[in-house]
């Protein structure tokens, strides 16, 4: 529940304290007051979204800060999953609004981002404002309060689960179908283009040859004649290298027999001789295998030119890429080939699946429809209580003709205040003080259900007066047994239900506007009530009034 509200220059407020009792907390002062500021406030604290107009004239930043206790509300895991300190008995929650338009946001002083704030304070506190009256005419809102009362929340979630399976199946196959379209009108050109580069017959590496073998050949004569003329010069006549290294190693040795310091240069004589033979004899032996042959030379050049082509045409830069070009088009045909097995399979997939959510839903429905046969009756006897006595309302489901990702129902509030007046959509017939009490008996019934520290009505008795009034304060002080409610209203007969009554008032001085909330003792009460019984001019019957309303 709520322990304190602070508030600290925001909008008309420069500093305000507002500390609820548990029960019944009323809540009022006159149009203008300030009791929409407090609102506001309050739900900056619940997460939504901060205006830096809100900060007061003058201040740098404005702050909200609440105290709740959450024992017994079952919020330690939404704790635990944020890594907040969870404190059962004092957990404090602060906004701060910059007048720069900078916001932050902490939960026991631990900053936190938004979305953490909107889920912790969905936990903490239910506003009903007076635009909420117009839910009444939203299926998402029937379907929670539905769903709320018949308590399938783990079946819910267990749905959604499922429908998000069948919707990335349902997606897959699309594109699978797409892709088979896409490719089945590519599929002949592909083909084209892979048998061309299969035929190739493509080898790793072989331009480089190609283009090795193309220059010597090209080039076959010339080469041949200066092989010749290299080997004639080392080894084709008496006066060769080889010759002349054989004769001066001769002569060395013939002298290292009377001078032996030559016998170390003689050996090195003879290693020259014997590697240059060597050499001349490869010399001799490549320029017999050059030859020109015109006909090789005619095919190399035939080949390069295909690769050349097929490299201009599909945009490479290496036949390693024509090769990796010629796989991706055969996994591509194959794929082809093959897509009609994988559509099949996929079809089954989301068919399978199509079973499995049906079944989901299927549990869903039974739940809410008997959850609306309890929710008709509740809500007839409460109106009948808050003065319709020929009220009829009936929870109408019809199956969608598809699924959705809450179910496959279509849920209708249908409602009749008076005789012989056809149910419709309550929304459509309801006066406005029909759908007070509608409101407030749906907001009765779901309080009772779910457990929920606290809840406000921001003047939902609007529309209504006398015994009828008395009736809505008396329902509020019954759901006050069970949780912290807070009402902000104009009618005495609500106001003197309260378990403890703040008046809102507003103060003006030469340079401001100030609002400011107090807690009333026994006697300002009675002024209170006997003002908002009689106006501005408070009479002894009025404070008589007043005082058997708080009797």
């Amino acid at each position: 529940m709520l322990h304190t509200l602070t508030i600290e220059n925001y909008a008309l407020i420069d500093h305000l304290e507002f500390c609820p009792s548990a029960g019944l907390n009323v809540i009022t002062g006159e149009t203008g007051a300030g009791k929409s500021i407090i609102m506001g406030a309050l739900g900056l604290i619940l997460g939504q979204r901060a205006d830096a107009k809100a900060v007061r004239n003058g201040a740098t930043k404005c702050v909200i800060e609440a105290t709740f206790g959450i024992a017994n509300y079952g919020l330690k895991q939404m704790f635990d999953d944020n890594e907040l300190d969870y404190d059962e008995d004092n957990t404090i929650v602060r906004r701060e609004i910059y007048a720069t338009g900078k916001s932050r946001a902490f939960v026991n002083d631990s900053p936190v981002q938004l979305s953490v704030l909107k889920q912790l304070g969905d936990a903490l506190i239910d506003i009903h404002s007076q635009h909420q009256n117009l839910l009444i005419g939203k299926g998402s809102f029937q379907q929670q309060v539905l769903d709320t009362l018949a308590g399938n929340r783990q079946l819910l979630a267990d749905y959604r689960l499922h429908y998000n399976e069948m919707c990335r199946l349902d997606r897959k196959l699309r594109e699978l179908k797409d892709l088979a379209l896409r490719d089945a009108q590519e599929a002949d050109y592909m083909r084209f283009q892979f048998a061309q580069l299969d035929d190739a017959n493509l080898q790793d590496g072989e331009l480089e040859q190609l283009e090795n073998e193309q220059d010597m050949l090209g080039h076959a004569e010339e080469i041949k004649s200066g092989l010749s003329g290299i080997f004639s010069l080392l080894d084709d006549d008496g006066n060769s290298v080889v010759q002349s290294l054989k004769r001066a190693c001769d002569e060395a040795r013939q002298l290292s027999r009377i001078y032996p310091s030559i016998s170390e240069i003689a050996d090195r004589i003879e290693s020259d001789y014997i590697d240059i033979k060597d050499i001349a004899g490869d010399i001799d032996a490549q320029a017999e295998d050059v030859t020109f042959d015109p006909e090789r030379l005619a095919a190399v050049e035939e080949r390069l030119s295909l690769i050349y082509s097929l490299q201009k045409k599909h945009g490479c830069e290496s036949v390693a890429d024509l090769i990796s070009l010629r796989d991706e088009l055969d996994q591509k045909l194959q794929h082809i080939d093959n897509s009609d097995e994988e559509i099949a399979e996929a079809q089954q997939q989301l068919d399978a699946q199509l079973k499995v959510l049906g079944d989901a839903a299927l549990q869903l429905t039974r739940t809410r429809k008997d959850a609306a046969k309890r929710l008709e009756a509740a809500l007839v006897e409460k109106m009948t209580y808050l003065g319709m006595p020929n009220v009829r309302f009936e929870v109408q489901i019809t199956p969608l003709k598809s699924f959705s990702p809450s179910g496959s129902d279509e849920i209708v509030f249908l409602f009749s205040a008076n005789k012989n007046q056809p149910l419709k959509p309550a929304d459509e017939v309801a006066s406005g003080g029909e759908i007070s009490r509608l409101m407030l008996s749906i907001k009765a019934l779901i309080a009772s259900a779910r457990t929920l520290p606290t809840i406000i009505f921001d003047e939902i008795d609007t529309g209504v007066s006398g015994d009828i009034a008395d009736r809505m304060g008396e329902v509020m002080k019954q759901m006050s047994q069970h949780l912290q409610v807070i009402t902000i209203t104009h009618l005495p007969q609500v106001a003197g239900k309260g378990n403890a009554h703040f008046l809102v008032y507003k103060e003006d001085d030469d340079t401001s506007t100030t609002t400011h909330i107090n807690q009333l003792s026994a006697d300002d009460r009675v002024r209170e009530i006997a003002r908002m019984l009689s106006g501005s001019k408070i009479t002894e019957q009025a404070i008589a009034n007043a005082q058997t309303l708080l009797r």
